[in-house]
Protein backbone atom coordinates (compact mmCIF):
# COMPACT_ATOMS: atom_id res chain seq x y z
CA UNK A 1 0.00 0.00 0.00
CA UNK A 2 1.53 3.54 -0.97
CA UNK A 3 2.54 5.82 2.01
CA UNK A 4 0.26 8.75 2.08
CA UNK A 5 1.42 12.35 3.58
CA UNK A 6 0.11 15.63 3.28
CA UNK A 7 1.35 19.19 2.65
CA UNK A 8 0.12 22.76 2.87
CA UNK A 9 2.73 23.39 1.06
CA UNK A 10 2.62 24.20 -2.99
CA UNK A 11 4.02 21.34 -4.90
CA UNK A 12 6.03 22.33 -7.97
CA UNK A 13 8.06 19.40 -10.01
CA UNK A 14 10.92 20.25 -11.81
CA UNK A 15 13.83 22.79 -10.45
CA UNK A 16 14.62 24.78 -13.75
CA UNK A 17 14.16 28.26 -14.41
CA UNK A 18 10.35 27.99 -14.59
CA UNK A 19 9.89 26.13 -11.30
CA UNK A 20 12.60 28.01 -9.71
CA UNK A 21 10.99 31.26 -10.72
CA UNK A 22 7.43 30.10 -10.00
CA UNK A 23 8.81 29.73 -6.44
CA UNK A 24 10.21 32.89 -6.07
CA UNK A 25 7.17 34.99 -7.76
CA UNK A 26 4.70 32.98 -4.74
CA UNK A 27 7.22 34.04 -1.95
CA UNK A 28 6.05 34.17 0.97
CA UNK A 29 3.25 31.77 -0.29
CA UNK A 30 5.43 27.97 1.23
CA UNK A 31 6.51 26.06 -1.69
CA UNK A 32 8.13 22.85 -1.91
CA UNK A 33 10.66 21.96 -5.53
CA UNK A 34 10.56 18.47 -6.37
CA UNK A 35 14.08 18.16 -8.20
CA UNK A 36 15.65 15.17 -9.87
CA UNK A 37 18.86 16.09 -9.79
CA UNK A 38 20.54 18.02 -7.18
CA UNK A 39 19.71 21.58 -7.67
CA UNK A 40 21.26 23.07 -10.26
CA UNK A 41 22.45 20.06 -12.32
CA UNK A 42 20.25 18.13 -15.12
CA UNK A 43 17.95 20.89 -15.76
CA UNK A 44 17.38 22.50 -19.46
CA UNK A 45 17.56 25.54 -18.34
CA UNK A 46 20.82 25.16 -17.44
CA UNK A 47 21.83 24.24 -21.06
CA UNK A 48 20.27 27.04 -23.21
CA UNK A 49 22.78 28.90 -24.95
CA UNK A 50 20.34 31.42 -26.51
CA UNK A 51 19.29 34.17 -24.18
CA UNK A 52 16.11 35.62 -23.74
CA UNK A 53 14.22 36.95 -26.58
CA UNK A 54 13.06 40.83 -25.90
CA UNK A 55 12.06 44.02 -27.26
CA UNK A 56 14.45 45.96 -25.88
CA UNK A 57 16.28 48.80 -28.72
CA UNK A 58 14.42 51.52 -28.79
CA UNK A 59 13.40 51.01 -32.99
CA UNK A 60 12.00 47.50 -31.59
CA UNK A 61 8.32 47.23 -30.09
CA UNK A 62 6.44 44.15 -28.59
CA UNK A 63 4.28 43.88 -31.80
CA UNK A 64 7.35 43.41 -33.91
CA UNK A 65 8.61 40.19 -31.86
CA UNK A 66 4.85 39.10 -31.74
CA UNK A 67 4.80 39.43 -35.08
CA UNK A 68 8.25 37.11 -36.24
CA UNK A 69 6.98 35.07 -33.38
CA UNK A 70 3.60 34.26 -35.12
CA UNK A 71 5.18 34.23 -38.50
CA UNK A 72 8.25 31.61 -37.16
CA UNK A 73 4.67 29.27 -35.87
CA UNK A 74 3.95 28.32 -39.50
CA UNK A 75 0.37 29.00 -39.08
CA UNK A 76 -0.53 27.86 -35.93
CA UNK A 77 0.90 30.44 -32.86
CA UNK A 78 -2.34 32.06 -30.46
CA UNK A 79 -1.72 36.03 -31.76
CA UNK A 80 -3.22 36.83 -28.63
CA UNK A 81 -0.93 34.90 -26.52
CA UNK A 82 2.13 35.78 -28.23
CA UNK A 83 1.28 39.61 -27.63
CA UNK A 84 0.80 38.79 -24.38
CA UNK A 85 4.21 37.07 -23.81
CA UNK A 86 6.13 39.79 -25.41
CA UNK A 87 4.88 42.51 -23.91
CA UNK A 88 6.33 40.58 -20.80
CA UNK A 89 9.65 39.98 -21.96
CA UNK A 90 11.38 43.57 -21.22
CA UNK A 91 10.32 43.53 -17.63
CA UNK A 92 11.55 39.79 -16.65
CA UNK A 93 14.88 41.00 -17.95
CA UNK A 94 14.65 44.09 -15.64
CA UNK A 95 13.44 41.75 -12.49
CA UNK A 96 16.02 38.84 -13.40
CA UNK A 97 18.98 42.15 -13.97
CA UNK A 98 17.93 43.19 -10.60
CA UNK A 99 18.02 39.44 -8.98
CA UNK A 100 21.72 39.67 -10.15
CA UNK A 101 21.73 38.05 -13.37
CA UNK A 102 24.90 39.74 -15.46
CA UNK A 103 23.67 39.96 -19.15
CA UNK A 104 26.04 41.53 -21.47
CA UNK A 105 26.11 45.24 -21.45
CA UNK A 106 28.81 47.70 -23.49
CA UNK A 107 30.40 50.51 -21.43
CA UNK A 108 27.49 52.74 -21.50
CA UNK A 109 25.47 50.10 -19.51
CA UNK A 110 22.84 49.24 -22.13
CA UNK A 111 22.05 45.59 -23.06
CA UNK A 112 24.15 44.30 -26.10
CA UNK A 113 21.41 42.77 -28.43
CA UNK A 114 21.87 39.45 -30.86
CA UNK A 115 20.07 38.69 -33.68
CA UNK A 116 19.26 35.00 -34.46
CA UNK A 117 17.03 33.10 -36.74
CA UNK A 118 13.85 34.80 -38.19
CA UNK A 119 13.99 37.69 -36.03
CA UNK A 120 13.30 40.88 -38.12
CA UNK A 121 16.22 42.39 -35.38
CA UNK A 122 18.72 41.88 -32.87
CA UNK A 123 16.73 41.48 -30.00
CA UNK A 124 18.40 38.60 -27.70
CA UNK A 125 20.02 39.31 -24.94
CA UNK A 126 23.14 37.05 -23.52
CA UNK A 127 25.35 36.31 -20.87
CA UNK A 128 28.99 35.96 -22.04
CA UNK A 129 28.11 34.70 -25.27
CA UNK A 130 26.37 31.40 -24.87
CA UNK A 131 26.59 31.31 -20.97
CA UNK A 132 23.06 32.77 -20.68
CA UNK A 133 20.87 29.26 -19.29
CA UNK A 134 24.18 28.75 -17.06
CA UNK A 135 23.99 32.42 -15.32
CA UNK A 136 20.68 32.48 -15.28
CA UNK A 137 19.77 29.24 -13.16
CA UNK A 138 23.04 30.34 -10.97
CA UNK A 139 21.11 33.70 -10.13
CA UNK A 140 17.51 31.85 -9.23
CA UNK A 141 19.30 29.16 -7.43
CA UNK A 142 21.01 31.75 -5.23
CA UNK A 143 18.14 32.89 -4.77
CA UNK A 144 16.34 30.11 -3.85
CA UNK A 145 18.74 28.95 -1.22
CA UNK A 146 18.19 32.43 0.80
CA UNK A 147 14.23 32.24 0.28
CA UNK A 148 12.61 30.73 3.69
CA UNK A 149 9.51 29.68 1.90
CA UNK A 150 11.21 27.31 0.02
CA UNK A 151 11.30 23.77 -0.12
CA UNK A 152 13.29 21.57 -1.76
CA UNK A 153 13.72 17.83 -2.41
CA UNK A 154 16.72 16.92 -4.40
CA UNK A 155 16.95 13.44 -6.19
CA UNK A 156 13.53 12.78 -6.25
CA UNK A 157 11.39 12.21 -9.40
CA UNK A 158 7.45 13.14 -9.75
CA UNK A 159 6.02 9.85 -10.94
CA UNK A 160 2.30 10.43 -11.23
CA UNK A 161 -0.31 12.77 -10.15
CA UNK A 162 -3.04 12.07 -7.70
CA UNK A 163 -6.66 13.15 -9.19
CA UNK A 164 -9.97 12.84 -7.13
CA UNK A 165 -13.36 13.85 -8.57
CA UNK A 166 -11.92 15.44 -11.23
CA UNK A 167 -9.06 17.46 -9.47
CA UNK A 168 -5.59 17.35 -9.20
CA UNK A 169 -4.64 17.18 -5.41
CA UNK A 170 -1.29 15.61 -5.07
CA UNK A 171 1.40 13.78 -6.54
CA UNK A 172 3.48 10.68 -6.31
CA UNK A 173 7.15 10.71 -5.61
CA UNK A 174 10.07 8.61 -5.39
CA UNK A 175 13.55 8.93 -4.32
CA UNK A 176 16.83 8.70 -6.98
CA UNK A 177 20.23 6.53 -5.98
CA UNK A 178 22.08 6.33 -8.74
CA UNK A 179 19.96 3.85 -11.55
CA UNK A 180 17.35 2.63 -8.11
CA UNK A 181 13.96 4.07 -7.09
CA UNK A 182 12.29 3.83 -4.39
CA UNK A 183 8.49 2.56 -3.40
CA UNK A 184 6.68 5.45 -4.28
CA UNK A 185 5.15 8.23 -1.67
CA UNK A 186 1.77 9.93 -2.61
CA UNK A 187 1.94 13.54 -1.17
CA UNK A 188 -1.66 15.32 -0.92
CA UNK A 189 -1.12 19.34 -1.79
CA UNK A 190 -3.53 22.24 -2.57
CA UNK A 191 -1.77 22.96 -5.67
CA UNK A 192 0.55 21.20 -8.16
CA UNK A 193 2.89 23.13 -10.55
CA UNK A 194 4.24 20.89 -13.25
CA UNK A 195 8.08 22.79 -14.99
CA UNK A 196 9.87 19.53 -15.20
CA UNK A 197 11.20 20.26 -18.98
CA UNK A 198 10.37 18.67 -22.13
CA UNK A 199 11.06 15.39 -24.00
CA UNK A 200 14.14 15.63 -26.39
CA UNK A 201 15.63 12.46 -25.03
CA UNK A 202 13.23 10.27 -26.42
CA UNK A 203 15.19 10.64 -29.31
CA UNK A 204 18.69 9.12 -29.98
CA UNK A 205 20.42 12.21 -30.91
CA UNK A 206 19.12 15.28 -28.41
CA UNK A 207 21.07 18.55 -26.76
CA UNK A 208 18.72 18.14 -23.58
CA UNK A 209 19.93 16.57 -20.53
CA UNK A 210 19.60 12.62 -20.90
CA UNK A 211 17.13 12.49 -18.29
CA UNK A 212 14.46 14.61 -19.58
CA UNK A 213 12.75 12.24 -21.81
CA UNK A 214 9.24 13.69 -21.23
CA UNK A 215 8.03 12.29 -18.32
CA UNK A 216 6.42 15.28 -16.33
CA UNK A 217 4.39 15.49 -19.96
CA UNK A 218 3.52 11.31 -19.88
CA UNK A 219 2.55 11.65 -16.25
CA UNK A 220 -0.01 14.70 -16.66
CA UNK A 221 -1.68 12.63 -19.72
CA UNK A 222 -2.02 9.45 -18.14
CA UNK A 223 -4.29 11.70 -15.43
CA UNK A 224 -6.28 12.84 -18.24
CA UNK A 225 -4.89 16.23 -19.06
CA UNK A 226 -5.81 17.70 -22.47
CA UNK A 227 -2.72 18.33 -24.20
CA UNK A 228 -2.15 20.33 -27.65
CA UNK A 229 0.48 20.57 -30.23
CA UNK A 230 2.39 17.03 -29.56
CA UNK A 231 3.51 16.47 -33.27
CA UNK A 232 5.88 19.97 -33.33
CA UNK A 233 9.10 18.65 -32.04
CA UNK A 234 12.24 21.27 -32.90
CA UNK A 235 15.46 19.43 -34.20
CA UNK A 236 18.26 22.29 -33.58
CA UNK A 237 19.64 22.18 -37.08
CA UNK A 238 23.68 22.39 -35.25
CA UNK A 239 24.14 19.64 -32.41
CA UNK A 240 27.37 19.13 -32.55
CA UNK A 241 28.44 15.42 -33.95
CA UNK A 242 31.23 14.74 -31.35
CA UNK A 243 30.28 10.97 -30.54
CA UNK A 244 28.29 12.05 -27.58
CA UNK A 245 25.02 11.72 -25.78
CA UNK A 246 23.59 13.94 -25.50
CA UNK A 247 24.91 16.38 -27.92
CA UNK A 248 26.62 19.46 -27.37
CA UNK A 249 24.83 22.56 -28.92
CA UNK A 250 26.49 24.66 -31.28
CA UNK A 251 24.30 27.93 -30.06
CA UNK A 252 22.35 29.66 -33.27
CA UNK A 253 24.13 33.06 -32.32
CA UNK A 254 27.80 31.52 -33.81
CA UNK A 255 25.48 31.69 -37.32
CA UNK A 256 24.36 35.14 -36.03
CA UNK A 257 28.03 36.34 -36.02
CA UNK A 258 28.66 35.19 -39.73
CA UNK A 259 29.64 31.33 -39.34
CA UNK A 260 28.53 29.12 -42.23
CA UNK A 261 26.84 25.93 -42.97
CA UNK A 262 29.75 23.79 -45.27
CA UNK A 263 29.48 19.90 -46.29
CA UNK A 264 32.07 17.51 -46.91
CA UNK A 265 32.71 19.05 -50.37
CA UNK A 266 33.44 22.25 -49.35
CA UNK A 267 29.46 23.63 -50.69
CA UNK A 268 27.77 26.12 -48.73
CA UNK A 269 24.31 23.77 -49.01
CA UNK A 270 22.31 26.78 -46.96
CA UNK A 271 22.48 29.40 -50.32
CA UNK A 272 20.33 27.21 -52.35
CA UNK A 273 17.74 26.05 -49.76
CA UNK A 274 16.38 29.21 -48.54
CA UNK A 275 17.25 33.24 -48.89
CA UNK A 276 18.32 33.97 -45.42
CA UNK A 277 21.15 30.87 -45.62
CA UNK A 278 22.22 29.81 -42.56
CA UNK A 279 19.51 32.46 -40.67
CA UNK A 280 16.61 30.87 -42.25
CA UNK A 281 13.85 29.33 -39.96
CA UNK A 282 15.33 26.06 -37.64
CA UNK A 283 13.04 23.67 -39.11
CA UNK A 284 14.31 24.15 -43.04
CA UNK A 285 18.14 24.14 -41.70
CA UNK A 286 17.45 21.13 -39.64
CA UNK A 287 15.81 19.56 -42.98
CA UNK A 288 18.62 20.58 -45.05
CA UNK A 289 21.27 19.43 -42.37
CA UNK A 290 19.72 15.83 -42.06
CA UNK A 291 19.27 15.44 -45.73
CA UNK A 292 23.34 16.35 -46.40
CA UNK A 293 24.35 13.93 -43.49
CA UNK A 294 21.65 11.60 -45.37
CA UNK A 295 23.36 12.10 -48.86
CA UNK A 296 26.59 11.04 -47.47
CA UNK A 297 28.00 14.66 -47.57
CA UNK A 298 28.95 15.40 -43.69
CA UNK A 299 27.88 18.77 -42.91
CA UNK A 300 29.71 21.06 -41.00
CA UNK A 301 29.82 24.35 -39.18
CA UNK A 302 32.59 26.73 -40.31
CA UNK A 303 33.43 29.70 -37.40
CA UNK A 304 37.17 30.13 -38.79
CA UNK A 305 36.37 33.23 -41.32
CA UNK A 306 33.97 34.59 -38.61
CA UNK A 307 35.28 34.24 -35.61
CA UNK A 308 38.43 32.39 -35.67
CA UNK A 309 40.20 32.41 -32.35
CA UNK A 310 37.94 34.34 -30.84
CA UNK A 311 35.24 31.83 -30.67
CA UNK A 312 37.35 30.25 -27.36
CA UNK A 313 36.36 33.21 -25.55
CA UNK A 314 33.57 34.50 -27.08
CA UNK A 315 31.63 30.97 -26.75
CA UNK A 316 33.46 29.16 -24.52
CA UNK A 317 30.72 26.50 -23.73
CA UNK A 318 31.34 25.95 -27.66
CA UNK A 319 35.10 25.71 -27.43
CA UNK A 320 35.10 23.71 -24.63
CA UNK A 321 32.91 21.13 -25.91
CA UNK A 322 35.28 21.07 -29.04
CA UNK A 323 38.66 20.69 -27.87
CA UNK A 324 37.41 17.53 -25.26
CA UNK A 325 36.59 15.97 -28.34
CA UNK A 326 40.18 16.62 -29.68
CA UNK A 327 38.67 19.73 -32.38
CA UNK A 328 39.86 23.13 -32.50
CA UNK A 329 36.90 25.16 -33.92
CA UNK A 330 39.37 28.13 -34.49
CA UNK A 331 41.52 25.65 -37.16
CA UNK A 332 38.74 23.11 -38.68
CA UNK A 333 34.83 23.40 -38.84
CA UNK A 334 32.77 21.63 -36.33
CA UNK A 335 30.78 18.17 -37.68
CA UNK A 336 26.98 18.76 -36.69
CA UNK A 337 23.58 17.37 -37.22
CA UNK A 338 20.23 17.80 -36.71
CA UNK A 339 19.47 16.73 -32.86
CA UNK A 340 15.81 16.76 -30.83
CA UNK A 341 16.27 20.22 -28.99
CA UNK A 342 12.66 21.69 -27.91
CA UNK A 343 8.94 20.37 -27.86
CA UNK A 344 6.88 22.81 -28.67
CA UNK A 345 3.92 20.60 -27.97
CA UNK A 346 3.11 19.72 -24.24
CA UNK A 347 0.10 19.84 -21.09
CA UNK A 348 -2.35 22.16 -22.94
CA UNK A 349 -2.65 25.03 -20.86
CA UNK A 350 -4.63 28.74 -20.87
CA UNK A 351 -3.56 32.14 -20.37
CA UNK A 352 -2.84 31.53 -16.03
CA UNK A 353 -1.19 28.87 -17.09
CA UNK A 354 -3.76 26.32 -15.86
CA UNK A 355 -4.18 22.49 -17.25
CA UNK A 356 -7.53 21.62 -18.22
CA UNK A 357 -7.56 19.85 -14.80
CA UNK A 358 -8.49 21.74 -11.93
CA UNK A 359 -5.66 22.33 -9.14
CA UNK A 360 -3.05 21.57 -11.90
CA UNK A 361 -0.61 24.15 -13.68
CA UNK A 362 1.93 24.05 -16.08
CA UNK A 363 4.90 25.82 -17.16
CA UNK A 364 8.18 26.04 -19.63
CA UNK A 365 8.50 23.60 -21.85
CA UNK A 366 6.26 20.63 -20.54
CA UNK A 367 3.56 22.91 -21.19
CA UNK A 368 2.02 24.30 -24.50
CA UNK A 369 0.32 27.70 -24.22
CA UNK A 370 0.01 28.51 -28.11
CA UNK A 371 3.37 30.69 -27.97
CA UNK A 372 5.20 28.38 -30.48
CA UNK A 373 2.97 27.03 -33.20
CA UNK A 374 4.70 25.01 -35.04
CA UNK A 375 8.22 26.14 -34.82
CA UNK A 376 9.53 28.12 -32.11
CA UNK A 377 10.98 31.29 -32.58
CA UNK A 378 14.84 31.20 -31.58
CA UNK A 379 14.77 32.49 -27.47
CA UNK A 380 11.56 32.12 -26.94
CA UNK A 381 11.32 29.27 -25.01
CA UNK A 382 13.15 30.41 -21.80
CA UNK A 383 10.88 34.38 -21.99
CA UNK A 384 7.58 31.72 -22.48
CA UNK A 385 8.95 30.22 -19.25
CA UNK A 386 9.12 32.59 -17.05
CA UNK A 387 6.18 34.58 -18.52
CA UNK A 388 4.02 31.95 -17.77
CA UNK A 389 5.58 31.04 -14.10
CA UNK A 390 4.82 34.17 -13.27
CA UNK A 391 1.37 34.07 -14.55
CA UNK A 392 0.91 30.56 -13.04
CA UNK A 393 2.49 31.51 -9.12
CA UNK A 394 -0.26 35.09 -9.42
CA UNK A 395 -2.71 32.73 -10.30
CA UNK A 396 -1.90 30.13 -7.52
CA UNK A 397 -1.46 32.83 -4.84
CA UNK A 398 -5.17 34.30 -5.51
CA UNK A 399 -6.30 30.76 -4.03
CA UNK A 400 -4.65 30.00 -1.44
CA UNK A 401 -3.31 31.90 2.63
CA UNK A 402 -0.19 33.54 2.99
CA UNK A 403 0.41 31.31 6.38
CA UNK A 404 3.50 29.28 6.21
CA UNK A 405 3.49 25.68 5.99
CA UNK A 406 6.05 23.32 8.09
CA UNK A 407 8.67 21.60 5.81
CA UNK A 408 7.66 18.09 4.64
CA UNK A 409 9.40 15.08 6.03
CA UNK A 410 9.04 12.54 4.12
CA UNK A 411 11.25 8.86 4.17
CA UNK A 412 11.37 6.83 1.10
CA UNK A 413 11.98 2.89 1.38
CA UNK A 414 13.90 0.95 -1.39
CA UNK A 415 12.05 -1.36 -3.95
CA UNK A 416 10.67 0.46 -6.77
CA UNK A 417 10.54 -0.59 -10.34
CA UNK A 418 13.53 1.73 -12.44
CA UNK A 419 13.02 2.31 -16.11
CA UNK A 420 14.64 -0.79 -18.20
CA UNK A 421 17.97 0.56 -19.96
CA UNK A 422 17.08 -1.25 -23.08
CA UNK A 423 13.77 -0.50 -23.11
CA UNK A 424 14.69 2.98 -22.92
CA UNK A 425 17.67 2.27 -25.60
CA UNK A 426 14.82 0.97 -27.79
CA UNK A 427 11.91 3.74 -27.13
CA UNK A 428 14.63 6.30 -28.40
CA UNK A 429 15.76 4.54 -31.53
CA UNK A 430 12.04 3.82 -32.65
CA UNK A 431 11.20 7.92 -32.22
CA UNK A 432 14.32 8.64 -34.33
CA UNK A 433 13.71 6.61 -36.90
CA UNK A 434 10.20 6.99 -37.57
CA UNK A 435 8.47 10.29 -35.24
CA UNK A 436 12.56 12.49 -36.52
CA UNK A 437 12.95 15.12 -38.61
CA UNK A 438 11.17 13.38 -41.15
CA UNK A 439 8.08 11.20 -41.40
CA UNK A 440 5.97 8.92 -43.16
CA UNK A 441 2.67 7.54 -42.41
CA UNK A 442 3.79 4.33 -41.98
CA UNK A 443 6.67 4.92 -40.25
CA UNK A 444 4.71 6.89 -38.09
CA UNK A 445 2.05 3.44 -37.80
CA UNK A 446 5.05 1.37 -37.13
CA UNK A 447 6.20 3.46 -33.84
CA UNK A 448 2.95 3.45 -32.87
CA UNK A 449 2.87 0.03 -32.47
CA UNK A 450 5.99 -0.89 -30.96
CA UNK A 451 6.36 2.09 -28.12
CA UNK A 452 2.67 0.30 -26.97
CA UNK A 453 4.66 -3.25 -27.25
CA UNK A 454 7.31 -1.63 -25.57
CA UNK A 455 4.45 -0.10 -22.67
CA UNK A 456 3.11 -3.34 -22.30
CA UNK A 457 6.16 -4.88 -22.08
CA UNK A 458 8.03 -2.54 -19.56
CA UNK A 459 4.85 -0.83 -17.95
CA UNK A 460 5.59 -1.94 -14.30
CA UNK A 461 7.70 1.10 -14.19
CA UNK A 462 5.65 4.39 -13.87
CA UNK A 463 8.60 6.55 -15.49
CA UNK A 464 9.24 4.38 -18.54
CA UNK A 465 5.35 4.24 -18.79
CA UNK A 466 5.19 8.16 -18.99
CA UNK A 467 7.84 7.76 -21.83
CA UNK A 468 5.66 5.94 -23.47
CA UNK A 469 2.52 8.16 -22.99
CA UNK A 470 4.41 11.19 -24.74
CA UNK A 471 5.72 9.57 -27.42
CA UNK A 472 2.28 7.83 -27.92
CA UNK A 473 0.94 11.47 -28.20
CA UNK A 474 3.69 12.65 -30.22
CA UNK A 475 3.55 9.82 -32.95
CA UNK A 476 0.01 9.70 -33.13
CA UNK A 477 -0.04 13.82 -33.41
CA UNK A 478 2.23 13.61 -36.26
CA UNK A 479 -0.02 10.96 -37.85
CA UNK A 480 -3.16 12.82 -37.92
CA UNK A 481 -1.65 15.95 -38.60
CA UNK A 482 -1.58 14.77 -42.81
CA UNK A 483 0.67 18.12 -44.00
CA UNK A 484 4.19 19.30 -43.57
CA UNK A 485 4.14 22.58 -41.34
CA UNK A 486 6.79 24.35 -39.62
CA UNK A 487 9.04 21.54 -37.70
CA UNK A 488 6.64 18.59 -38.74
CA UNK A 489 7.41 17.26 -41.74
CA UNK A 490 5.51 14.28 -43.62
CA UNK A 491 7.40 13.43 -47.21
CA UNK A 492 4.02 11.74 -47.91
CA UNK A 493 2.29 15.00 -47.25
CA UNK A 494 4.95 17.87 -48.32
CA UNK A 495 2.50 20.52 -48.83
CA UNK A 496 1.34 23.03 -46.23
CA UNK A 497 -2.83 22.49 -45.96
CA UNK A 498 -4.76 25.95 -45.27
CA UNK A 499 -7.03 24.23 -43.77
CA UNK A 500 -5.07 22.36 -40.95
CA UNK A 501 -3.65 26.13 -39.62
CA UNK A 502 -4.78 24.84 -36.57
CA UNK A 503 -3.70 23.74 -33.18
CA UNK A 504 -4.18 19.94 -32.52
CA UNK A 505 -5.70 19.07 -29.01
CA UNK A 506 -5.03 15.50 -28.11
CA UNK A 507 -5.89 13.21 -24.88
CA UNK A 508 -3.93 9.76 -24.09
CA UNK A 509 -7.09 8.26 -23.86
CA UNK A 510 -7.87 9.48 -27.96
CA UNK A 511 -3.98 7.96 -28.76
CA UNK A 512 -5.43 4.82 -26.88
CA UNK A 513 -8.25 4.67 -29.58
CA UNK A 514 -5.83 5.15 -33.09
CA UNK A 515 -6.08 2.38 -35.41
CA UNK A 516 -3.95 1.65 -38.50
CA UNK A 517 -5.40 4.24 -41.26
CA UNK A 518 -4.34 3.87 -44.93
CA UNK A 519 -1.10 6.03 -45.94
Amino acid sequence: MTQVSETQRVVIVGAGLGGLYAALMLAPRPVLVISPETLGEGASSAWAQGGIAAAMAAGDSPADHARDTVNAGAGTVDPEIARLVTEAARRHILDLTERGTPFDRDAAGDYILNFEAAHSTARVVRVKGDQAGRKIMETLIGVVRDTPSVQVLERVAAQGLLVENGRVCGVTLAQLDGENVSRPITLRAPAVLLAGGGSGGLYAKTTNPPRICGQVMGLAARAGAVMADMEFMQFHPTAMDLGLDPAPLATEALRGEGARLVNSEGVHFMDRQHPLAELAPRDIVARAVFAEAQAGRRPMLDTRAALGAEIHARFPAVAEACVKAGLDPARAPIPIAAAAHYHMGGVATDAQGRASLPGLWVCGEAASTGLHGANRLASNGVLEALVFARRAAEDIATTLPTSGATPVPLTFAPGGTAPDRDGIAQLRQIMTQHVGVRRTGAGLAQAITRIRALDALHGDSPDFANMCATALLIATAAHKRQESRGAHWRDDFPSTNPDLARRMHLTLADASLWKKEPA
